[in-house]
């Protein structure tokens, strides 16, 4: 196996893990502080502070898969890697889109916590409302992240095939001591039904024929027979 792969196969897993955690992290964060008319916030709040899960909700779930994604890397085949590879680099193009989006039009992204703060429903009516609009850097976080995922994605594609094959422990065959396979116990269920359809005994043990050889002999048993015919017995010489 190539250290080359190796590394390469590392780099792009955790280059998809890096760019959906810092996706993930830029979710959670503030991303802008906008500034409503006066009177407009219930209280005396002139300011409000929105996350990304109000400015681009579906941020959270598109990195949740690349981190997942990058989990199914790590035990795929060959084939199966250039699949998740196009389908990385198609998350991150999702990633960088939603935050750009928020991006483009901060006050469209605000626009749902204020009608949640205000009471007042509509985007035009909310837009009103909004007299400034201040970005955080963890939009720009999250649309770094997403292209990180996109350039590790395409690493895959083009160097997936080139990856070593991870190792799967257990469920190979066992062989004996003595170098001989044992029969599955399926077979032998097998043997012993056709032993009893031919009218054997499976559990009989087949005794040895044993020849008795007597241990004082000096031809080792094998007695020379001497002994006449059953017709010599009967016959004399003739003098």
């Amino acid at each position: 196996m190539s250290v080359t792969a190796r590394r390469v196969k590392l780099a792009a897993i955790l280059g998809i893990l890096v760019g959906s955690g810092l996706a993930l992290l830029s979710w959670s964060q503030t991303w802008y502080t906008a500034t409503l008319v006066d009177g407009a916030a219930a209280g005396s709040a002139a300011t409000l502070e929105v996350g990304g899960q109000a400015a681009s909700p579906a941020l959270s779930a598109l990195a949740l898969a690349g981190l997942a994604l990058a989990g199914a890397l790590t035990i795929a085949g060959p084939l199966i890697r250039i699949v998740l590879g196009l389908l990385a680099a198609l998350l991150g193009g999702c990633v960088v889109l939603a935050a750009s989006l928020a991006i483009a039009d901060p006050v469209a992204a605000v626009s749902s916590a204020v009608a949640e703060a205000t009471g007042v429903a509509g985007a035009e009516s909310t837009a009103e409302l909004v007299a400034e609009v201040v970005a955080s850097p963890w939009p720009a976080v999250a649309v770094a992240g997403g292209v990180i995922v996109v350039l590790a994605g395409l690493a895959v594609v083009v160097t997936g095939r080139a990856w070593p094959t991870s190792r799967r422990y257990g469920g190979g065959v066992r062989v004996a001591a003595d170098g001989a396979t044992a029969a599955p116990a399926s077979d032998r269920a097998v043997d012993a039904w056709d032993d009893l359809s031919r009218g054997d005994d499976p559990t009989e043990a087949s005794a040895p024929s044993v020849v008795d050889i007597a241990p004082d002999h000096p031809n080792g048993g094998a007695e020379p027979d001497d002994r006449p015919a059953d017709g010599d017995e009967r016959a004399e010489p003739t003098r």
